[in-house]
């Protein structure tokens, strides 16, 4: 399998049309048709159904294009590293976020690195503990921030001096503001909106245990769109403090949960992973500030 035609592929499925795909590759229809087709053959599957005017992805087809996201994904990266070694004044550093405050240790030790070296760039990827440390398994990623109890035995880490605190985000015309804490059993009355993975890894074992009784109106991944859910009224959300506005001009407000709930916040990356210098000059600085 070439990973030029891996490319081929990639922007045919992306077009939907084998004209407009040639075009934009540069080479001819019949040349771009030939090498999709002996694609087809070595995998032994029908990657596209054809129309007269455009072409889709058969279910074979939408494995194979996310596959090959990753695969050019870190074909590029790794081309880009060995660019830069004869001349180093830059390059690329890839990391995974959740979403917490806790970030500004980051982004702090980011712009320490920037001040020195102006052409590093940094690409963020914003996820859930789950999406972000199967991003830096498949070595897409340098780097992964995770805000929930991890099992870090497969990689090294660093702990992050910071620790989220759960709470309810709710509309300041909720029965519930005149509260200064909720406590957890009046969460089974009220319509929850989750974080999806929270229901299985992150929450207590309060949650777990729970689980049938709790009225779980909606699940998100990110919390801002949650927020809105909170906003028009669909229930309250159960996230994080310090992520979304609540301040006196806006329509929600945050409460804490009684017993208080923390999570830890930490850096982890693959063990004995060999870094790009732009990757080890970052992770440098960031010890600095821990």
């Amino acid at each position: 399998m070439e990973i030029r035609v891996l490319r081929y592929f990639m922007e045919t499925a992306k077009e939907g049309s084998m004209t407009r795909a040639a075009e934009n590759l540069h080479v001819t229809q019949p040349t771009l048709s030939r090498q999709l087709k002996g694609l087809e053959e070595e995998l032994g599957q029908k990657l596209f159904i054809r129309g007269n005017y455009n072409i889709h992805l058969t279910e074979e087809g939408k494995i194979l294009y996310k596959r090959a996201e990753d695969i050019l994904s870190m074909v590029d990266k790794t081309a880009a590293e060995f660019e830069m070694m004869n001349d180093f004044d830059g390059g690329d550093i890839y990391i995974g976020c959740a979403e917490s405050e806790g970030m500004s240790y980051v982004a702090k030790a980011i712009r320490e690195v920037q001040m020195r070296f102006p052409k590093i760039q940094y690409h963020l990827y914003s996820g859930n503990a789950e999406r972000v440390t199967e991003r830096l398994d498949k070595g897409l990623l340098d780097f992964a921030v995770v805000v929930q109890n991890v099992d870090v035995s497969k990689y090294a880490h660093l702990e992050i001096p910071y620790r989220d605190n759960w709470g309810l985000i709710m509309r300041k015309d909720s029965p519930l503001v005149a509260k200064n804490v909720i406590e957890l059993d009046e969460l089974l009355e009220l319509p929850l909106i989750l974080s999806r993975q929270g229901i299985t890894s992150e929450l207590p074992d309060w949650f777990r245990k729970n689980k049938e009784k709790l009225n779980v109106a909606a699940t998100y991944d990110l919390l801002f769109n949650a927020s809105i859910l909170v906003r028009e009224g669909v229930g309250y959300a159960l996230g994080f403090d310090k992520l979304i506005h609540t301040g006196s001009d806006s329509i929600l407000c945050f409460r804490p949960i009684h017993p208080a709930m923390e999570s830890p916040m930490r850096i982890i990356w693959k063990h004995n992973q060999v870094f790009s210098r732009e990757a080890e000059i970052f992770l440098k600085e960031l010890k600095n500030f821990l």
